[in-house]
């Protein structure tokens, strides 16, 4: 049993291969075997409709407009004979720019963390007043630490004082 109507013929003149996956080029509107669908292999007479490239300059790394039927080396090689200057390129602007306080450390961030109790600005490692020794701080204790020890102190206020940093009863948070 023979099925005619299956698969197509590739329209390139050298290969009239039959298949049956055919594909159709974009720009000239022909079927094509997958060896021959890209726009050089079969010399594609409508490619410059769909084949569109912007060079961009090797100096400012700017793109250069080419028209169609211009050659782009032509036209890259005119824009840097017109004064293109690699120092006239637009900078790129920096993210990182949030140094951290801590001595030692050389991290930047792209937002700044700032410590509620010292005001200084710390990367994601030393943001928590803990892990910088904030100056700013008058106990080394975290506000979540603060309360639990105020809760171990309502509890049982003369068996816990030991426990505490300055041993005068109440924390100061």
């Amino acid at each position: 049993m023979e099925f005619p109507d299956l698969g197509k013929l590739c329209s390139e003149r050298t290969c009239k291969q039959l298949d049956f996956l055919p594909l159709k080029c974009d720009a000239c509107e022909e079927i094509f075997c997958k060896d021959h669908v890209a726009y050089n292999s079969h010399r594609c007479s409508s490619a410059y409709k769909k084949d569109i490239q912007v060079p961009v300059c090797p100096l400012c790394n700017a793109p250069v407009p080419v028209k169609k039927g211009e050659m782009a080396d032509v036209v890259v090689g005119a824009h840097m004979d017109r004064g293109c200057r690699p120092d006239s390129a637009p900078k790129k602007e920096k993210i990182f720019t949030n140094r951290c306080f801590r001595s030692g450390c050389k991290k930047k961030e792209m937002i700044k963390l700032v410590c509620d109790q010292c005001g200084q600005n710390f990367c994601l490692r030393h943001r928590h007043p803990l892990d910088h020794q904030c100056p700013g701080q008058h106990q080394n204790i975290s506000k979540a630490g603060c309360a639990a020890q105020m809760r171990l102190l309502e509890s049982s206020p003369t068996s816990l004082n030991h426990l505490l940093p300055h041993n005068r009863g109440r924390p100061k948070c």
